[in-house]
């Protein structure tokens, strides 16, 4: 089976059911995030090459057929309809590695209404986790205050393709290198690397350890000195290191305990050893929060290693993201549910100094002050509009926008995050539509006979 079938069920049923209404015509599908979680003051867009990687490829095959007609206990030529279906659509979207607000589309898609249906789960899962994890990676960054900060997170990921995207998205904003070998030769990432507990723990005695690896690995080495006492491993790594002339670059690692206060003993420990150029690298159980600290209490880590609460988001793990129909077949449309109402119609949003974003119809005409516009046509008749971007490029992206971003927004603590406003236009259309839904549904009450009509003043909401 392709990955046509890596999709909610409800997606295959309403697909089916527009083929049978003959509803192919254009729809277009806004993938915007409602509400940045608690602590965020942006988000990095991120996602978009691998939901093009998705699009490209889209195609509904016998087998899937078959997998379909399983899941609904229905026989294979029921499913027919959707055998050969193939995205043929068009892609807007923001270019990966910007930063991204609540309420801004991360991407448009217009197809035939069952094609822009059926990847919804798809596109919508790969951008939400890549998402949220490249900007998880972007504040650690900023709390490194310019130290290197490398990624240790597989191991812990939730399964191996999320470790490899971890991996490159942390690389995409700035991250300095990553362990996942996988990730660091099909990317072209630095590998980086030390050894664990277990190696210390195989040999008689920490210097035995220490000289092995050394020995095996010439040049610059890091050597892990907490299996035991802390004080003591940095004393036996120095001796290893001095006597061994392992060069400039070699370092020690301190992967638990009270990091600060140890980094400042290991660093009176190298430097009375007359090591001054012995790096010292943190790791275990960091994120943003816990570098912030250390990094503001002065202390000397010259790296950070962030692995799990990283690789997994771990205090903010998921979007509050959505894939919402705005344009059925020339129509506008938007949901008035109670606290996720849409806004209707195919949408570009401009960047403004200060991000004072503004959210406007696509066929807009704003003015000059306005900035330039966020969304790219990246694909067309369901192909790439263009090349891939280079994971610099995209580095690139973010380190301009991370520029611009208010202070206020790059905290670590109690953010600020900016707010985009919608034009005049945006706000006039959605509030026609919103006047034409409710005479439709005041109509169809007034052909309802009976206690089937609904209270007055009651609240309904168009099905989604």
């Amino acid at each position: 089976m392709s990955d046509a079938t890596t999709t909610d069920l409800y997606e295959v049923t309403m697909a089916m059911s527009y083929l049978r209404e003959g509803m192919t015509g254009p729809a277009t599908f806004s993938l915007f995030v409602r509400d940045l979680p608690p602590g965020r003051g942006f988000l990095v867009a991120a996602g978009l090459e691998t939901a093009l990687d998705y699009l490209s490829g889209f195609r509904v095959g016998p087998e899937d057929v078959d997998a379909f007609a399983l899941a609904l206990h229905r026989q294979p030529r029921d499913l027919q309809p959707l055998l050969g279906l193939e995205f043929t659509g068009e892609v807007r979207a923001v270019p990966e590695g910007r930063i991204v607000l609540a309420g801004e589309p991360l991407l448009e898609v217009t197809a035939p209404l069952p094609q822009a249906q059926l990847v919804e789960t798809y596109v919508l899962n790969q951008c939400s986790h890549q998402t949220v994890i490249a900007s998880k990676a972007a504040r650690c960054v900023l709390a490194a205050a310019g130290r290197p900060v490398v990624d240790f997170s597989l191991r812990r990921t939730h399964g191996t393709q999320a470790g490899f995207q971890a991996a490159r998205l942390a690389a995409m904003v700035g991250f300095a290198g990553t362990s996942n070998v996988a990730a660091a030769t099909a990317v072209g990432i630095p590998a980086v690397g030390t050894m664990a507990h277990s190696f210390v723990e195989a040999f008689a005695t920490e210097e035995e350890a220490f000289r092995a690896f050394a020995r095996a690995h010439p040049g610059p080495v890091t050597l892990l000195v907490d299996t035991y006492d802390t004080e003591t491993g940095v004393r036996v790594a120095a001796r290893v290191l001095r006597d061994l002339d392992c060069g400039p670059g070699s370092a020690v690692r301190l992967d638990s305990g009270d990091l600060g206060d140890l980094a400042a003993r290991a660093r009176s420990i190298l430097d009375d050893a007359d090591l001054p150029d012995v790096r010292i690298i943190a790791s275990g159980g960091l994120d943003e929060y816990a570098v912030d600290d250390l990094v503001r209490s002065g202390v000397p880590i010259d790296t950070y290693a962030v692995g799990t609460r990283v690789g997994v988001s771990a205090d903010a793990p998921y979007l509050d993201s959505a894939y919402k129909m705005v344009e059925y077949d020339g129509r506008p449309v938007m949901k008035l549910s109670s606290a996720k109402v849409t806004a209707p119609g195919p949408k570009q949003v401009y960047r403004r100094t200060g991000y004072t974003d503004v959210i406007r119809l696509a066929d807009e005409q704003p003015p000059p002050e306005d900035g330039r516009p966020l969304l790219e046509t990246v694909m067309r008749g369901g192909q790439r509009a263009g090349s891939r971007p280079t994971l610099d490029e995209c580095r690139e992206r973010f380190t301009a926008d991370l520029g611009g971003l208010p202070p206020t927004a790059r905290r670590i603590r109690d953010p600020i995050a900016p707010r985009a406003t919608t034009s005049e236009r945006l706000g006039a259309l959605a509030a026609d539509v919103r006047r034409r839904i409710e005479e439709q549904m005041s109509s169809a009450d007034a052909q309802v006979p009976g206690p089937e009509r609904s209270a007055p003043g009651s609240h309904r909401s168009v099905p989604r």
